[in-house]
């Protein structure tokens, strides 16, 4: 799962001595709005389809453009959460790879890295999802998953994201490997926990953009 693996080698990088006209010409080609710009080997930064139209002149180089995000890139060796995660920080759907030696290695699209990490969850897993709230003080993964067990079900992953409301709570988000969460939930209550919401999927959902759905719906809780 670390950065490399992902590099889409369709998106070439520019040079600051090709034309603005040339780079709109290749974003139409591979239908992105957002090129990296590469200078020798190493990452300047993103220039967007918009900022081009805004100069309204194909003549000019890139060298004559002013470009963003200089800092959206990440090391090979990176988790796909780390590319996740600057791309977020940076409002940008491509993140630069580089070598440990600062060596420009290619890019990668967030489409790609959200489909990454719904594997990593087991977005394509039947199942269900489980949302609970609770103090991270308090919290102990081998302790619910030891409860979640012991109604015969498995814990395939799960995540933390902070609480807006309580700086001292956390939601923690399970991917179960049973639809049924009757049992999961009264047993989890009996034992002091609170549950935010729950998400039980049908059988027959399949497909990449099922998967990526049901992420981005789990994350917007």
């Amino acid at each position: 799962m670390q950065a490399y693996e992902f590099i889409n080698n369709l998106i070439p990088p520019l040079k600051l001595s090709d034309k603005t006209g040339m780079a709109l010409a290749w974003m139409e080609e591979i239908r992105t709005d957002i090129l990296p710009v590469v200078d020798q080997g190493n990452f300047l930064g993103l220039i967007r389809e918009e900022m081009i139209f805004d100069m309204n002149n194909a003549e000019k180089l890139i060298s004559e453009v002013q470009l963003d995000n200089q800092m959206c890139w990440v090391y090979s060796d990176k988790h796909i959460y780390d590319v996740l995660r600057v791309g977020a920080e940076q409002h940008s759907n491509v993140v630069a790879v580089l070598s440990r030696d600062q060596h420009y290695l290619g890019v990668v699209t967030m489409e790609d890295s959200i489909a990454a990490f719904a594997d990593s969850l087991s977005i394509q897993s039947q199942g269900s999802v489980l949302v609970l709230s609770l103090f991270m003080t308090d919290y102990s993964l081998s302790e619910i998953s030891r409860i979640v067990e012991s109604e015969n079900t498995k814990v395939l992953s799960s995540f933390i994201t902070s609480d807006p409301l309580d700086d001292a709570k956390i939601k923690l988000t399970l991917k179960l490997d049973k639809p049924e969460l009757r049992h999961i939930k009264a047993t989890l209550e009996r034992f002091g926990y609170k549950i935010l919401d729950h998400y039980q999927e049908e059988s027959g959902i399949s497909g990449e953009e099922d998967r990526i759905g049901n992420l981005l719906r789990f994350l917007d809780i």
